[in-house]
């Protein structure tokens, strides 16, 4: 009886000094480890909920130390809670803290986890600071019950019955145009993907192109801007643009008109040409050699195998017989003698080829004989050498 008086002295003694936060900072039976060696961190927390000091403090589950004490930030913007955790448990330096509840309606807890989003770095040491960016806490019982009663009164609930209604009148009586949508939307599906690669190589070709026009961005700029003053001159030539388009109009028309009018003509014509294309055509080869001697008259094509370097050697046979001459020269209508009163200088050098005068008329009398006691050649050289 004396111990059980004593003990409510004590504890009566303890709220009359420090209040209920010398109960706090009694530890509670069955509380976690924190061994011989434990180190203190503090993390940031925006709110804090009902969390109590000698909280458990755990990690992965696994309490490992406690709530040693929760106060308020000189700025007045956080709460900082102090944690005791065990010598023994190795954290990395940017190690994260949330506030979590053991149960639905169970005490609150701090649990120390792995960073997220990035690789773990150094070793969470005594007195390291948890910042607000790493601290987070689960949603409370009274605010997943408050959203539920949100969604349930009037909220999404009662829309989404509106969607099945309608959805359900939409498609009531109308399977059969549904079932055929939905097969056509099938296949297309399936030549997608049949055209798979194609498409591909469509998106990567636009891909290209955008590239390029991004790098042509310069030139494409300057190019619009210095596209104003030649839409002006096109605006200041439009009268006369249209002029010639209307004049282009009436000559196509005069054009057709023509062409009406001499169908008949122009369909005779290309009847009397069709002969002549024939024979043209039944000339086969001979066409281009005839052409080959053309370029070469009057001497043959062979002619020119005669040229040595910067000579033309000619081998020519000279004929002197007179008759032979004469008739050469009647049918080629040569001339070799100068009109009377125009001697070529003063007849001793050469004689220029041709002489353009004729050789009948002057070298044989009008009965085509020569004068008596003269041959023919000699008549010839002596009129060619300005004798009479």
């Amino acid at each position: 009886m004396k111990r059980a008086v004593v003990l409510v002295a004590l504890m009566l003694a303890g709220c009359t000094e420090g209040g209920f936060g010398g109960l706090y900072n009694t530890p509670l039976p069955g509380g976690a480890d924190v061994g011989d060696h434990p180190y203190q961190i503090t993390a940031q927390f925006g709110d804090v909920l009902d969390l109590v000091p000698q909280a458990s403090v755990k990690v992965n589950d696994v309490a490992v130390g406690r709530v040693a004490k929760i106060e308020l930030a000189p700025d007045n913007k956080v709460a900082l809670v102090t944690l005791v955790v065990n010598g023994s448990v190795t954290l990395p330096a940017n190690a994260g803290a949330e506030l979590r509840q053991s149960s639905l309606l169970g005490e609150k807890y701090v649990q120390l986890r792995e960073p997220v989003g990035e690789p773990p770095q150094g070793r969470l040491a005594d007195g390291a600071v948890v910042p607000l960016s790493r601290t987070n806490r689960n949603p409370e019982v009274e605010e997943v019950l408050g959203a539920l009663s949100m969604l349930l009164n009037g909220g999404g609930v009662e829309q989404l019955r509106t969607i099945v209604v309608e959805l359900n009148n939409a498609l009531s009586g109308n399977e059969t145009q549904i079932r055929e949508l939905l097969s056509n939307v099938r296949t297309i599906v399936s030549t997608l993907d049949g055209q798979r690669d194609d498409i591909v190589r469509a998106i990567d070709g636009l891909a290209k192109l955008s590239g390029t026009l991004v790098d042509q961005t310069g030139n494409l700029t300057n190019a619009l801007d210095n596209l104003s003053p030649g839409l002006k001159i096109l605006e200041q030539q439009r009268t006369q643009l249209t002029g010639m388009l209307t004049a282009l109009d009436t000559l196509s028309d005069v054009a057709v008109d023509t062409v009406n009018r001499s169908k008949a003509d122009l369909v005779a014509d290309l009847k009397l040409l069709e002969p002549t294309l024939r024979k043209l055509v039944e000339t086969g080869d001979k066409l281009p050699t005839a052409l080959e001697y053309l370029v070469t008259y009057p001497y043959p094509s062979y002619a020119v195998n005669a040229v040595r370097g910067d000579y033309f050697n000619v081998d020519a046979k000279l004929s002197l017989d007179f008759t032979e001459m004469i008739n050469n020269l009647s049918n080629s209508g040569q001339t070799l003698l100068a009109p009377p009163g125009q001697p070529y200088g003063d007849n001793t050098g050469p004689l220029p080829l041709p002489i353009p005068v004729p050789i009948l008329p002057d070298l044989l009398p009008q009965n085509g004989t020569p004068p008596a006691g003269q041959s023919p050649l000699a008549g010839l050289l002596g009129t060619l050498l300005g004798g009479g």
